[in-house]
This record gives structure tokens, C-alpha cells and sequence, in this order.
């Protein structure tokens, strides 16, 4: 009886099975990783942010002092200056459709795993003009898909809360940017990108437009 010869092993397609399954393995710890780094971060921002809220305010008043004696002005309301890359600078609410999220300053790759972020060179939050957010479809701004006119928005900054109501809601192209042009007025510009559940590159921008609301 002829002896049946031994099937020639194949090293390679063993090596590609350890490649593939450790490539899995880092693909799931990376994941695992940015879940964790987002949440904590979230979590400790949420607590600054509530921290700095609740502390004692100076008067909303300063004495300035004249030939006829002093008299009370209203103080001027704390700005920010200048705002480091990646840095909180207040939360973003919309109690309606569940949304609550950090923002911080810039669109980084990180910035917007952890938060989401203040496009630079448009209005900071509570200073007139046109004050433009974006953020990612399938992580913070996924519920915006339900928002409607005269939602409520809220941004909370360590110098105060401000309330803005939505007019509109628009989709444009990527580069159509006059979204972001600023403003005379108090507004406020959310961005994220469309179709919602888009595999892939989403080919399109989803815009909410809203007006400051004195409430």
C-alpha cells in the first residue's frame, strides 16, 4: 500500500493568522481605549465645569469713584482671552433629543473623539456673533438627526449659561462654508456631517441653525 506523503506545511498562512488575530486584538483595544479616554474626560470636565459654576461670584457691580463720589456700574462679564487647542471650554445641551456633550476649542481627530469642538475663528460662547460647533454623527451629534425649530439649546461656560432656539435646519455640501460666516447678530451654528447613518465618508454637512434667546 503506497504511503500517503505528508502535506507540506505552510508557514506563511500561519504567520497571517497571529497578524490578523493580533491586529484584531489591538483594533479592539484602541476602541476599548478612545470609549474610556472619552468617558473619563467627560466625566471630569462635567465636574470642573459644575465645580466652577457653583463658586462664589464677585458683584456684578463696581464702585467707580468720581469728583462726586462713587457710584455703582455694572462689572463687565469674564471673556476668554485666549484658548489653548483641545482645551474645554463649557458643555452643550439639548434636553429635548438627550444631547449633552463637553465643548472643546478645535476639530482635531482627538478633540472630536472626546468632545465636541469649537470651529476657530468664529465667535467664542456668550459673545455676539456667530458661535459654530461641530461634531461627529455616529458619537455626539447622532440625536441632531431629531431636532426641530424651537428646540432649546443650551451652552455652559465657566462666565455663564446662554440660550439659543433653533430656526432651521439645512444640508450643503462639504465646502460650503457660509455657515460659519460670522454675524451681527447672536447665533449659533451646529455642524456635524449627512446622511446620518452613512457608511463611509458621509458626502454632505447637516446644519441647525439658532438665534440667542434672552429667557
Amino acid at each position: 500500500m503506497p504511503l500517503i506523503p505528508a502535506r507540506p506545511k505552510r508557514p506563511i498562512l500561519r504567520w497571517m493568522r497571529w497578524v490578523l488575530l493580533l491586529f484584531g486584538v489591538a483594533s479592539l483595544g484602541f476602541v476599548g481605549y478612545s470609549l474610556l479616554d472619552a468617558k473619563v474626560f467627560e466625566l471630569y470636565e462635567n465636574w470642573r465645569l459644575d465645580h466652577v459654576a457653583s463658586a462664589p461670584r464677585p458683584s456684578p457691580f463696581v464702585a467707580k469713584r468720581s469728583s462726586g463720589g462713587a457710584s455703582a456700574l455694572p462689572a463687565q462679564p469674564p471673556r476668554f482671552t485666549t484658548v489653548a487647542m483641545g482645551s474645554a471650554i463649557g458643555r452643550l445641551e439639548i434636553s429635548r433629543i438627550g444631547v449633552e456633550a463637553i465643548i472643546v476649542e478645535g476639530t482635531s481627530a482627538r478633540s472630536l473623539r472626546r468632545a465636541v469642538g469649537h470651529i476657530p475663528g468664529t465667535a467664542l460662547p456668550g459673545d455676539p456673533g456667530n458661535v459654530a460647533i461641530a461634531g461627529h454623527r455616529d458619537t455626539f451629534f447622532r440625536a441632531l438627526r431629531n431636532i426641530r425649530p424651537d428646540d432649546e439649546i443650551l451652552l455652559t461656560t465657566p462666565a455663564g449659561q446662554y440660550s439659543y432656539v433653533v430656526d432651521s435646519t439645512s444640508i450643503v455640501a462639504p465646502d460650503d462654508a457660509e455657515g460659519l460666516n460670522d454675524s451681527n447678530e447672536s447665533l449659533l451654528t451646529l455642524v456635524t456631517c449627512y446622511p446620518f447613518y452613512f457608511v463611509g465618508p458621509a458626502p454632505q454637512r447637516f446644519i441647525v441653525r439658532a438665534h440667542r434667546s434672552d429667557r
